[in-house]
């Protein structure tokens, strides 16, 4: 068989699945499948694949049948132009969340701030933040310690050791300062929805990283309640939030913080995914 041929087979099986995207999410398995880049993989598609590697693609696709996350079958996601390894430890990082990334490093720009992220989980909002503020100062918490595990070696791989500092424990327990910034994406999924859920998210990421109680914003209560203990005047909080969180996060800001300035920004879509307040 060509490439062309089990590449078309990897497809049709995926969309016959109901699989969005089945004929990329093909092209991406059989190039991890063979170790070929986008070019080397049109420009071989007349070749002949040797059983190994067919043997290879068709393990990864029986496992996307199952719904199973292709980047925990890559072992590999793509974040903020940086790439990083994330396992079932983790979930895996969204692209509205470089949303986050963006406002905060046009709130630090050039100035040697100390950031703090809560809750890293694989790390890529942090390492995100240090790769590209050098001057800046980082610290990241995460209760999980199998998540700690997964952020250690995307950290390692950065050679990021000495800017950027790993914690364990609950939300901002873990910090002895006070921030000039503080940035987090909780779990926000409301209890009720996560039935509805994707079978890729619902069945392999873990559920203590999306669920966020009845109405999705337990840990982000207990977090804003935590912050005038750790964040410095004038300091900022930016938190992302899903769809119709936005406004009822801004009036907690408003009324636990006394905010006096906040700002609601929204995603592509026109959807408020992140709120952002800054300190009296």
């Amino acid at each position: 068989m060509t490439l062309w041929d089990v590449w078309r087979w990897g497809g049709s099986r995926l969309h016959n699945a109901g699989i969005p995207d089945a004929l990329l999410e093909s092209e991406v398995l059989l190039r991890h499948s063979l170790g070929l880049s986008r070019a080397m993989f049109f420009s071989r598609w007349g070749e002949q694949i040797y059983p190994t590697g067919r043997r290879r693609f068709r393990t990864y696709i029986n496992r996307r049948l199952k719904r199973e996350p292709t980047a925990y079958i890559l072992r590999h996601r793509e974040f903020y132009g940086l790439g990083f390894f994330v396992d079932p430890r983790v979930l895996i990082p969204r692209p509205e969340t470089e949303l986050l990334v963006e406002k905060t490093i046009e709130l630090v720009g050039e100035r040697p701030l100390q950031v703090v992220e809560v809750g890293t989980g694989c790390g890529a909002v942090a390492i995100a933040l240090a790769h590209y503020l050098p001057l800046a100062r980082l610290s990241a918490t995460e209760i999980s310690p199998l998540a700690l595990q997964v952020a250690r070696r995307n950290r390692r791989h950065y050679q990021l050791g000495r800017q950027l500092k790993l914690l364990q424990g609950d939300l901002l327990l873990p910090l002895s300062f006070k921030a000039d910034i503080i940035v987090a994406n909780l779990p926000y999924v409301r209890n009720s929805d996560i039935a509805d859920l994707i079978p890729e998210v619902r069945d392999h990421e873990p559920l203590s990283a999306l669920a966020g109680g009845p109405d999705g914003l337990d840990l982000i209560r207990r977090l804003v309640a935590q912050v005038p203990q750790r964040l410095k005047p004038g300091g900022w909080l930016l938190l992302e939030v899903c769809q119709g969180q936005a406004e009822e996060v801004t009036l907690l800001l408003e009324r636990v913080l006394g905010a006096w300035r906040t700002d609601e920004v929204a995603d592509l879509a026109g959807v408020p995914r992140l709120v952002m307040a800054q300190v009296a």
